[in-house]
């Protein structure tokens, strides 16, 4: 009997998947654009999207932000006494280390957020990330419990960079599929503007902690404070996303409403996995997407991440002040991430890109030559001309990254290209640049690195496609209002080829 009702089931889903083909294969033959093939965008829910979706981007970087600011002090927190560079670097190699398992992450929650829905993965990794963090800020000090204090923080470290692998490319996907075409450019930059405020919030606080404690303080217990935070603003995040529906881009697709490529792809990912229909079908988009993230995420995590780091170990200049600068820096960014994204819906996503990419290709250098006179105006300056082209590329990256995959495997390609390209070059700038300039000799090889990426970015944007005001891959269009709607089905505009 068993064997029976799992023979029927069997045969049930198999009869389902083939109605799907069938309805797709029947909109094919009659290709004209229908009104019920168009979303109409409530903006109300929108909103809420883009805000739950750009809460768990603050709370990630937030994570990672104050890891990096408190490198040193947590490299004599958690490995023995000896040479401070032999501390900080084994602190930034485990800040690299949950970079190493965040693909893991991706391969696994990526095509999980394709066949179950966004918002369950994206609850799980709002979860896992304020657990890892939360807990970290619990870990005993090498001087208390010896080397389990740094097994105990990489263990933590692998938990946050799991659950990372699952939030970018979920959250990206999760305001790109709600958005109109028109303004996917103008809400995604919201999701980098939680990218910002993570990293506000994390320097503000850490600045805050350092002044008012003072460094034995800091050391014995005020470097807990920070990770100890993550706990309640990890409940915020998951309430907001729970209480949001699954995007109408998903819900079409799991209601049939798809093109026939994408039909046959869900009978074919049955047979030969859904990892497996990425890295196949889908490697020249994962070729350029890997490629446009290594560029971005080089230059960010070096401006973001890094400098603070930088102006105190290898210029001398008092942490607080650096952090206050780089604070500076990253509020003006967030003042005009908004209208770098309604720039990018006006004259296309590759014009902004290419700005930014060669901003950090031309501006390097000059930057970091202003930076090392370490007078307060020449930093700011220095910090201004890389901010400035990094802001081009943050306002624009979250609407032209989701844009390069079709709907079936947006989130989980999106998450295991995202996630190679970080974990290999993002979350190891600062060990790699730490290093170069010890192995070198000279302080400019953050620019001389930044240069580097810059240019493959170049290239990058140069083989992308334009996708501003264009129906994402593998859904209809989506619109504002019914008048929108009405005069697209008057056009009788044919259905977008999927």
């Amino acid at each position: 009997m068993a064997a029976t009702d799992n023979d029927d089931s069997v045969d049930l889903a198999a009869v389902s998947r083939h109605r799907v083909l069938f309805r797709a294969v029947e909109r094919r033959r009659n290709p004209k654009l229908r009104r019920g093939d168009i979303t109409v965008t409530d903006e109300a829910a929108v909103k809420r999207a883009t805000k739950a979706a750009a809460l768990g981007n603050a709370m990630e970087w937030y994570d990672f932000g104050i890891y990096s600011y408190l490198a040193a002090t947590l490299g004599k927190v958690f490995f023995p006494s000896g040479n401070d560079t032999a501390q900080l670097l084994s602190s930034f190699a485990t800040f690299a280390v949950a970079f190493l398992v965040r693909p893991v992450g991706g391969m696994v929650l990526g095509p999980l957020g394709d066949r179950i829905g966004r918002k369950r993965i994206l609850s799980l990794t709002m979860i896992m990330m304020a657990v890892g963090t939360f807990a970290i800020g619990l870990i005993p000090s090498h001087a208390a419990i010896g080397l389990w204090a740094p097994a105990l923080l990489i263990l933590f470290r692998l938990v946050q960079g799991f659950s990372t692998g699952g939030e970018y490319g979920g959250a990206s996907t999760f305001i790109a599929e709600y958005a109109p075409d028109k303004r996917r450019g103008f809400f995604g930059s919201f999701l980098e503007f939680g990218t910002l405020a993570g990293y506000v919030g994390a320097s503000g606080l850490v600045v805050i902690l350092t002044s008012v404690l003072g460094e034995d303080q800091m050391l014995q217990w005020g470097w807990r404070v920070p990770f100890l935070v993550a706990a309640p603003l990890g409940f915020i995040g998951l309430y907001l996303r729970l209480k949001l529906d699954e995007t109408p881009a998903f819900q079409k697709l799991e209601g049939g409403q798809a093109g026939a490529g994408e039909a046959a792809d869900a009978v074919e990912a049955s047979a030969t996995g859904d990892l497996g229909k990425i890295f196949t079908r889908y490697w020249r988009p994962l070729l350029l997407c890997l490629a446009l993230v290594a560029a971005y995420n080089i230059t960010d995590y070096m401006l973001l991440s890094y400098m603070p780091t930088y102006l105190s170990d290898e210029l001398g200049y008092g942490t607080n002040r650096g952090l206050l600068i780089l604070l500076l820096v990253m509020v003006l960014q967030m003042c005009v991430l908004s209208r770098v994204g309604r720039l990018s819906d006006r004259f296309g996503r590759k014009p902004l890109l290419m700005t930014g990419m060669l901003g950090f290709l031309l501006l390097s250098v000059p930057a970091f030559l202003l930076i090392r006179q370490g007078d307060v105006v020449l930093i700011t300056a220095g910090l201004l001309l890389m901010g400035l082209s990094l802001v081009a590329m943050l306002g624009t990256m979250s609407a032209a990254l989701p844009a390069i995959f079709p709907t079936q495997v947006r989130y989980g390609s999106l998450s295991v290209a995202y996630n190679l390209s970080t974990s290999v070059f993002g979350g190891t700038t600062p060990l790699v640049i730490t290093a170069l300039i010890s192995a070198f000799g000279t302080n400019l090889m953050p620019a001389y690195y930044a240069t580097a990426a810059a240019a493959v970015g170049v290239v990058a944007v140069l083989c992308m496609k334009e996708t501003a005001n264009e129906p994402l891959a593998g859904s209809p269009p989506s619109v504002e209002t019914e008048q929108e709607a009405a005069e697209l089905v008057r056009a009788q505009s044919p259905l977008p080829k999927f």
